[in-house]
């Protein structure tokens, strides 16, 4: 075996390791708000039966990004196309690299936070727009 696939494998085993000691930091700081909160509900309604209520699953969409991730796939795909994109565009091939179902609602869902992200880049100076082909739409490009 090789020395990089080692220090590989030790450098992810380090990482979730580490990531497992703050999952349980954070779940042993979740129980201790729960007991306050259930203390909390016990003075205000002693009567109350406080295990009979169900938690409550949060799942987010499966079109939501992790931080970064949403720039990241748009830089990729602006470097890729070597040309200026709309937001629409970018992303419809963003809806297209994560396999996920295109409708019209996701679609113009997906269109809103690829511009606002775009827009943020370019006050950053990231992207600017481009010189357009014509049309109502602004077409966007990596500031070189």
């Amino acid at each position: 075996m090789t020395d990089y696939m080692v220090t590989g494998l030790v450098k992810r085993r380090a990482e979730l390791a580490g990531e497992m000691l703050r999952t349980q930091a954070a779940l042993g700081q979740m129980a201790r708000d729960l007991e306050t909160l259930d203390a909390a509900i016990k003075l205000v309604a002693p009567d109350l039966d406080i295990p009979a209520i169900a938690p409550k699953m949060v799942k987010p969409p499966e079109d939501w990004s992790k931080r970064g991730e949403m720039s990241r796939q748009i830089f990729a795909i602006m470097r890729v196309s070597g040309k200026p994109l709309t937001s629409r565009e970018i992303a419809a091939q963003m809806i297209v690299q994560r396999g996920l179902a295109s409708t019209p609602r996701l679609l113009a869902l997906m269109t809103k936070r690829v511009s606002t992200c775009l827009r943020d880049r370019r006050e950053q100076g990231l992207v600017r727009n481009a010189e357009t082909r014509g049309g109502q739409y602004l077409e966007w490009e990596l500031a070189r």
